[in-house]
């Protein structure tokens, strides 16, 4: 639904971009920030253990029971009313990431940036913290052997898009050699690096 959306009403963006807007879009981080604007984790029905460690305020668990209510919607009464109401709850969402498609995505970002200046890509490690049912992960990442971003998160993939925000702001702010800029520009970095 929010891909015949976006490729609709976007009709001049690449498919490049219309993939970032897309995934951006229907990211677990948007369907929970979603969830919360309707109060969904009120009306959830949670065992012991998930109610006692947070559980209705869990991006994970709010973005599944999003999911399931448009799914329920689009069960009971067809494509329509699906399409109505994901339309209704997304349309601020689309809207924004449709001004920068991608920027949100700084795992993407880094990954993309790293590639034009390095010849080796990110490498993330992950610890964690924390009992099963309250685990809080650590991520750490690293470009050509140096760590340059730290992050946390209540799940591994936002440590790791934390971790890599960082990086990026980091790396970006950097000067870059004119060397490495070179290979950059060039079909052949290698040539460029001699």
């Amino acid at each position: 639904m929010v891909t015949n959306h976006i490729y609709a009403s976007y009709p001049d963006l690449s498919e490049g971009k219309l993939a970032k807007l897309r995934a951006s879009v229907v990211s677990s981080v948007t369907l929970a920030a979603v969830a919360r604007t309707l109060d969904l984790g009120d009306a959830m029905l949670l065992g012991k253990g998930e109610e006692t460690s947070g559980g209705r305020d869990k991006s994970s668990i709010l973005a599944d029971a999003l999911e399931a209510v448009i799914g329920a919607v689009y069960l009971d009464g067809g494509w329509e009313p699906a399409d109505r109401l994901v339309l209704r709850l997304f349309a601020n969402p689309i809207s924004e990431a449709a001004l920068k498609p991608g920027t949100e995505d700084f795992k993407t970002r880094l990954q993309e940036h790293v590639a034009r200046l390095y010849e080796a890509l990110p490498r993330y490690v992950i610890r964690d913290d924390g009992p099963d049912h309250e685990k809080h992960f650590y991520a750490t990442v690293s470009v050509d052997g140096r760590a340059v971003g730290e992050g946390e998160g209540r799940s591994k993939k936002e440590a790791e898009q934390a971790a890599a925000g960082a990086a990026w702001r980091l790396l970006a702010a950097e000067p870059v050699s004119d060397a490495v800029a070179a290979a950059a520009r060039t079909e052949d970095p290698a040539e460029a690096m001699k």
